[in-house]
């Protein structure tokens, strides 16, 4: 059983999160262990602090007194790019991915946003398997990102009943 909320970026509980799933995508990309400086490198590159507010939002999954996954989005443009979709790899499989990626998509249609995108790499298959599992659908690159090689849209109605 888990619990999604919001959470402030910059958060002792999200950059737990964040720092856990940067040094998961680095490792896989380097094929070793990423390094603390790596990770630290990621993370400037990658900064998440607007997603809160007007641009975006940060959802976390708990159970019990633990964070064991994250989602966000960033709002762009009267788009929502999702971001920072991880789940700690003990915790795959049991759902909370899913209630991330719902809660992301409630929020974008609270604010009138219909389509929601993101970019990825194939080598993150249990990603892309909850992305198409979802609905999302491969559409051609809408970014030049140098770690992308997957791009998907999902178009947003009312929420499901």
């Amino acid at each position: 059983m888990f619990t999604i909320e919001t959470a402030r970026p910059g958060s002792a509980i999200a950059d737990s999160l964040v720092r856990a799933y940067l040094t998961d995508v680095a490792s896989r990309w380097h094929g070793r262990a990423a390094t603390p400086g790596e990770v630290a490198a990621a993370l400037r590159d990658e900064p998440y602090d607007d997603l809160n507010g007007d641009t975006g939002v940060f959802f976390i999954a708990t159970s019990g007194d633990r964070a064991i996954a994250c989602a966000g989005a960033r709002f762009v443009h009267g788009v929502a790019e999702l971001t920072k979709v991880f789940t700690l790899p003990g915790q795959r499989g049991k759902g909370a991915g899913g209630e991330l990626l719902r809660a992301v998509e409630q929020a974008c249609r609270d604010r009138g946003i219909s389509t929601l995108r993101l970019d990825t790499r194939a080598q993150l298959k249990e990603a892309c398997a909850l992305y198409e599992r979802l609905g999302f659908a491969r559409v051609e690159a809408f970014n030049d990102g140098p770690y992308s090689d997957r791009w998907y849209s999902k178009s947003l109605g009312p929420a499901p009943r």
